[in-house]
């Protein structure tokens, strides 16, 4: 008998998370070198490391021998400085969706549901159903959340809403004064998980004081991460903030030692490096700018975005990805997110969106 017999249905329904191709695996399945392919599937910063998270690294080195702070107190006192929180209000993960999916383990379980909209991104079924809760996916309006439709979709056993703002894979942005109302007519025991991954992109006019309703709202929960804007994905170290009492539940279910040494090292000096930070925003800006003009110029309709990534649509979006591939170019395929005419594309370097222009470029005629 198999093993996986005796495993949850929830857990054999799951359909694993698919990653972006990395370089060294396309090297290999093309023969191509891997200083000649160009990577915009994983939403990461083309900048590389901050400098001060580079400074902080090399001093930590030396005491890898040591287990890392479990409480991790000097990130959450850089933390809580950077945002006006306090260090009862922080959870630490490896990588926010970790923290997603603490969230999951603390509230959900099987007889209870979450609620989360079509095209979000793909971590909250995953989390929904490891837990054996039942996920509610709402129908999108123009690829974005249905706020309205969301709140409808709650019910007497919900326990959480997830919310991607802006949201990954379309790039969509519910505005903030939306999200007020939705979080004023949220029972208060539903937990709202606000997923900010890519709000350091988003203009000041346009960024939501989410921060600031935690003292409004005790059943809010804003996640962020390290691994967009401050270059930090290789190290996976992302935050919640939360209500102290929500915060302290969630770290009962958190591993010890769920963020390395070196993470958290780096996540110190990336916070106060804002030169690299300001850097990461301008050159993701005129990059986007470079893409959707390129778009447009060739008559492909994309999803105006406000994160550092742009989803476009075409007529048979597997065969341009093999071309993408076999020209050292690696986007991202969005069947798994019932999207099978759209590609999503992370803005790069000049030089890096560029060549991935050429390449649209020639396929196209």
């Amino acid at each position: 008998m198999s093993l996986s017999r005796i495993a949850p249905d929830y857990i054999r329904a799951i359909a694993p998370y698919i990653p972006g191709k990395p370089v060294s695996e396309l090297a290999r399945e093309f023969g191509l070198a891997e200083e000649s392919i160009v990577k915009l599937a994983s939403n990461e910063n083309p900048l590389g490391l901050p400098p001060k998270a580079r400074t902080a690294l090399e001093a930590a080195v030396g005491e890898l021998a040591r287990y890392p702070d479990g409480n991790a107190f000097d990130l959450k006192s850089a933390i809580a400085a950077k945002f006006g929180l306090a260090q009862n209000q922080l959870v630490l993960g490896n990588g926010s969706n970790d923290v997603l999916e603490l969230a999951a383990r603390t509230f959900l379980a099987p007889g209870t549901s979450a609620v989360f909209s079509e095209y979000a991104f793909a971590v909250y079924p995953l989390a929904v159903q490891a837990v054996g809760a039942t996920p509610i996916e709402v129908k999108a309006r123009d690829y974005g959340h249905d706020l309205d439709a969301m709140l409808a979709a709650i019910r007497p056993d919900t326990r959480i809403v997830f919310i991607a703002n802006p949201n990954n894979p379309t790039g969509t942005l519910a505005k903030p004064g939306a999200l007020l109302e939705f979080l004023e007519a949220v029972p208060e025991s539903v937990l709202v998980v606000l997923d900010e991954a890519y709000t350091e992109f988003l203009p000041r006019e346009l960024a939501s004081d989410s921060f600031g309703w935690l003292k409004r709202f005790p059943n809010l929960l804003v996640s962020r991460t390290f691994s967009k804007a401050y270059g930090l994905a290789g190290l996976r170290v992302g935050f919640a903030a939360a209500h102290p009492d929500v915060a302290e539940l969630m770290n009962r279910v958190r591993q010890p030692f769920n963020v390395n040494s070196l993470a958290q090292a780096a996540a110190c000096g990336a916070l106060a490096d804002d030169e690299f930070l300001a850097e990461s925003v301008r050159v993701n800006s005129e990059g986007m700018k470079q893409i959707t003009d390129a778009l447009e110029r060739l008559g492909l309709p994309y999803i105006p975005s406000y994160g550092n990534f742009v989803t476009f649509h075409v007529g048979d979006a597997k065969a341009l990805n093999l071309h993408f591939l076999k020209n050292g170019v690696i986007v991202r395929p969005l069947a798994s997110y019932n999207m099978p005419n759209s590609l999503r594309v992370s803005i790069g370097l000049p030089e890096e969106n560029a060549r991935f222009i050429e390449v649209l470029e020639a396929v196209l005629g």
